[in-house]
């Protein structure tokens, strides 16, 4: 069984910017320990019967109709909302020179 401890935790706190209290570490590395014991003990059991599945439920291609739900917003519409516009566009200002 892989048993992980506080300094592991903290190696890979260090690598995700994240700082922890010595507490929360011996709490991660026990919770962490403990999730790999777990799935250890899931990895035991015998699936060769089951079928593999990608999704729970049994759905398949589900698809709707592709058409607008109800009517589009006119362009006159949208450019009175719009604090700049511009040959059909919005202007926004430049962020990259």
């Amino acid at each position: 069984m892989a048993v992980i401890d506080a300094k592991i935790v903290e190696k890979t706190a260090k690598l995700a910017s994240l700082k922890l209290s010595d507490e929360e570490k011996e709490l991660f590395a026990k919770q962490l320990t403990d999730i790999i014991s777990y799935v250890d003990k899931i990895s035991e059991l015998d699936t060769s019967s089951v079928e593999a599945t990608d999704h729970i439920a049994d759905i398949k291609n589900v698809f709707r109709e592709d058409a607008a739900l109800k009517p589009a917003v006119s362009l006159e519409e949208i450019e009175k909302m719009a604090p700049a516009f511009e040959n059909g566009h919005f202007v926004v200002p430049r962020i990259i020179e």
